[in-house]
């Protein structure tokens, strides 16, 4: 190992039943450097990290991962080998760790406070009390407003940028050297993830900490890391300095990952004055909230989550609606699928949701809805011939099971999945499938009942660069080959570029911006689209 290395990881390897998923890897950690470990999913990032510390269940480990420790004169210690006991007072203290996914990483039934002030408690010796006070202050010193009444929260309480920060506090809470941060803001609107990422610059400078980023978002290496390292199935194809490795990319995976930004392919917008598949005046959704006090038992108060929204989509053409978390753009869609009570009009292909079932299914076959996690949103339980079919069973109840059969291989070959690729395609089952495959199957869900629109809820965001470039070409193929339109539901400025005629801006239940996709996001006029732009170019 280098004398300059804080980290110094030789020939790792790791395999879970004896088969390998990381063949070799080498690479160098210095005291204060940013790091960032790149590639798709099943890439073997995740994995690494985790086996450093030894916290991958039931892997086989070996090669080396020696840690300089303290800086108190102790030599390098063997990470791989070293004792349970002594690994964890490592874990925590010296070496730390952000999860990917904060609200599954917190404890649900302890407050936000009391998970930092165990980490005191248990690394520093720090009485309870003092634990407490200094979790409150660890809170602030991430930009938690209210951080003393935010320690009494647990993590459901939080917003998911709240939660990150709470799992960043956590982590820092006995000043590591290294920092293991695993897609740390993958799950955030653009706008928290720009902050996430400022704060953990900030952060990192202030106690001198070397960070590990696990991530596969280019924007972030570029405007976070000093160093990147590309892993492809295990192995580590190319490493060197940001600027090198992105400006001059010498092996292929690494050109492929740097050319994935989306493309913008799209079929000419119609003209004004066709048909609207769909048509909002004024649209108003509202809730009813418990109001504080004795006034609350008589009547209920009202949180208003859409508000006079006007928008219209012609055929072929992409609506985009971008904000933030808690903007309204679900909500907003929820109300244009007939799925939540409105006020204002609402009309699809000229006509009005009637609120019955019965009157509404001619309607329901018109709009279909791709979600966010593919994986969630298709039934573990149920095969691809049932999950592609269902709509048929509703929609088209005169047809055979032979030809619903064959309608769901033709909506499936059309999405870009066949047998000749996936012998007995129809009898397997969601987990047998990639990200981006899952979400092919739901989008052949939604297209098996002929739609003349898709609203697309994040169907992208769950995905990696690569896989989001392919998802995003079959819309756009779908759109030129069928005329659909799209009401498009995401934060990610990018996908908005990429797939969107018309985008309107929405922020607390509001639309502040509205107009041709490219002149918003090129000039844009209210304050918080250019904010939103500007932390999405970073």
């Amino acid at each position: 190992m280098s004398g300059a290395s804080l980290l110094s990881v030789k020939d790792l390897r790791v395999a879970f039943g004896g088969k390998a998923v990381v063949h070799g890897i080498d690479f160098d950690l210095a005291p204060g450097e940013k790091l960032a470990l790149v590639g798709e999913s099943g890439s073997g990032k995740t994995v690494t990290a985790l086996s450093l510390l030894r916290l991958a269940l039931n892997a086989e480990v070996s090669g080396s991962a020696r840690f300089a420790g303290n800086g108190g004169g102790e030599g390098p210690r063997e990470l791989l080998s070293l004792p349970e006991r002594a690994l964890r007072g490592i874990r925590g203290k010296e070496i730390a760790m952000i999860f990917q996914e904060p609200m599954t990483a917190l404890n649900a039934l302890y407050t936000v406070g009391d998970q930092i002030a165990e980490v005191l408690e248990l690394h520093e010796a720090l009485p309870r009390r003092a634990a407490q006070e200094a979790a409150v202050q660890l809170l602030a010193d991430t930009g938690i407003p209210e951080p003393q009444r935010r320690a009494r929260a647990f993590p459901h309480q939080l917003s998911g940028g709240q939660r990150q920060r709470a799992m960043i506090a956590m982590a820092l809470a006995c000043k590591p050297r290294l920092l293991l941060a695993d897609e740390p803001t993958t799950a955030l609107d653009v706008t928290v993830r720009a902050q996430i990422l400022e704060l953990l610059a900030e952060l990192q400078r202030q106690y001198r900490m070397a960070v590990l980023m696990i991530t596969h978002d280019l924007n972030l290496v570029h405007r976070f890391a000093d160093r990147v390292a590309v892993m492809e199935q295990g192995q580590i194809v190319e490493q060197g300095a940001v600027a090198t490795v992105f400006g001059d990319p010498q092996h292929p995976y690494t050109r492929k990952l740097i050319d994935s930004r989306p493309a913008r392919e799209l079929p000419q917008a119609p003209a004004q004055e066709a048909e609207p598949v769909l048509e909002a005046q004024a649209l108003r959704v509202s809730y009813p909230v418990s109001r504080p006090g004795v006034a609350g038992w008589f009547r209920k108060g009202e949180f208003v989550a859409v508000q006079g929204a006007d928008f219209r989509i012609g055929p072929g053409e992409t609506l985009g609606v971008v904000g933030e978390s808690g903007s309204g753009k679900s909500t907003l869609a929820l109300a244009a699928l007939g799925l939540l009570p409105h006020g204002g009009n609402l009309d699809v292909a000229g006509q009005r949701w009637s609120a019955s079932g019965a009157g509404d299914r001619a309607l329901r076959r018109l709009m279909q809805v791709v979600f966010q996690d593919p994986f969630s949103s298709l039934s573990p339980r149920m095969t691809v011939e049932q999950i592609v079919g269902e709509g048929l069973t509703v929609h088209a109840p005169e047809l055979d099971g032979a030809a619903r059969r064959t309608r769901a291989l033709a909506a499936l070959a059309d999405v870009g999945l066949t047998e000749v690729q996936f012998p007995a395609l129809l009898d397997r089952y969601p987990h047998e499938f990639s990200g981006g495959q899952r979400q092919r199957l739901a989008i052949a869900r939604a297209l098996i009942v002929e739609p003349r629109l898709l609203v697309l809820d994040e169907p992208t965001s769950a995905l990696d660069v690569t896989i989001q470039k392919q998802v995003l070409g079959l819309l756009q193929r779908l759109q030129r080959e069928r005329g659909l339109s799209y009401l498009l539901i995401t934060h990610d400025v990018e996908v908005i570029r990429a797939m969107a005629h018309q985008v309107i801006v929405m922020k607390d239940g509001a639309i502040l911006e509205a107009g041709e996709a490219l002149r918003v996001l090129d000039a844009p006029e209210h304050p918080y689209t250019q904010k939103l732009v500007a932390a999405a170019v970073g």
